[in-house]
């Protein structure tokens, strides 16, 4: 890490005006400054907050490519970081920047660290949040499976189909929801039964508004009644009233893909790959080994 020479000279005068400041960016693009100062500190378009209730611990940091960790902690604040924003997910990933400032002139500052959120853990009215550092994407796992159904996500750059065509997504206004994981909506016909199992369960207004769910069980019940259940309840639930989009869904076999997206020529699996039973099997003397079916 270099220090910029200004901060370098206000370090070697032994009478120092530091602190530490975070800006916290979440995914919805929404940014939160915080700051260990005693006042509020501006910079780069951001307000660092003083009465966040933030703080941290020591920044372990190398020069190899072993992962740059610390830890964040702090109160639970309405105004600041919300118990509601956590269950819901929305810093799940967030960037964060932490920088060491001369808060007496905070043009005289460097970037310490940049990473994103780890685990968030909640006791009472605290968090604690790992941080992680940019290193942390050397432990992702690259390439491609070798699997007979497919490895494309529905809707990515691999798979390129289009949802937004007629037929493969929904919106619809909330009407009953019980426990924030199973939704009843009426006169919701003119889709198959289990049609968007598997898909994609997107809030798009009230409190809840950007949380994104996977469907379990998606059943048309008497009188076009449709029942979608997800996997998990949302970490807020979305009240009657608030829109929803639900995306079909792909059990990525190849029929699937064929059949219900007219898509196969962007598959991503093997089909044809040979089964365990052929992995296992061994030469036989006594019988023709032509590659034929063996009659017994």
């Amino acid at each position: 890490m270099t220090y910029p020479q200004a901060l370098k000279d206000h370090l070697a005068t032994g009478v120092t005006t530091l602190a530490r400041c975070f800006a916290v960016t979440r995914r919805d693009g929404v940014v939160i400054g915080f700051t260990d100062h005693d006042r509020d500190l501006s910079f780069d378009g951001i307000l660092f907050r003083a009465d966040s209730g933030l703080t941290a611990k020591a920044i372990q940091q190398s020069t190899g490519l072993s992962v740059d960790n610390s830890e964040a902690f702090g109160a639970l604040k309405s105004e600041a970081i919300t118990e509601g924003d956590i269950l819901a997910g929305r810093y799940d990933g967030a960037e964060v920047r932490s920088w060491l400032v001369n808060w007496a002139d905070v043009s005289v500052r460097v970037l310490q660290f940049r990473g994103t959120l780890g685990e968030v853990v909640r006791r009472g009215g605290s968090f604690n949040a790992e941080l992680r550092g940019l290193s942390e994407g050397l432990n992702h796992a690259e390439g491609l499976v070798y699997h007979a159904r497919c490895s494309a996500i529905l809707g990515d750059g691999r798979c390129r189909f289009d949802l937004r065509q007629p037929g493969y997504s929904e919106e619809r206004v909330v009407q009953e929801v019980t426990g924030a994981r199973v939704f009843r909506f009426s006169e919701f016909g003119g889709y198959d039964d289990r049609w968007f199992e598997k898909g994609r369960f997107a809030v798009l207004s009230g409190t809840a508004a950007g949380i994104v769910g996977a469907v379990k069980n998606d059943r048309l019940r008497a009188g076009d009644i449709r029942e979608v259940e997800l996997w998990q309840a949302l970490g807020a639930a979305p009240a009657p009233g608030d829109l929803v989009r639900i995306e079909a869904g792909c059990d990525k076999r190849p029929d699937t893909c064929r059949l219900k997206f007219a898509n196969y020529d962007n598959f991503r699996g093997f089909p044809d790959i040979p089964g365990e039973d052929w992995l296992m099997s061994y030469p036989v003397g006594a019988a023709l080994n032509d590659g034929g079916s063996r009659r017994g």
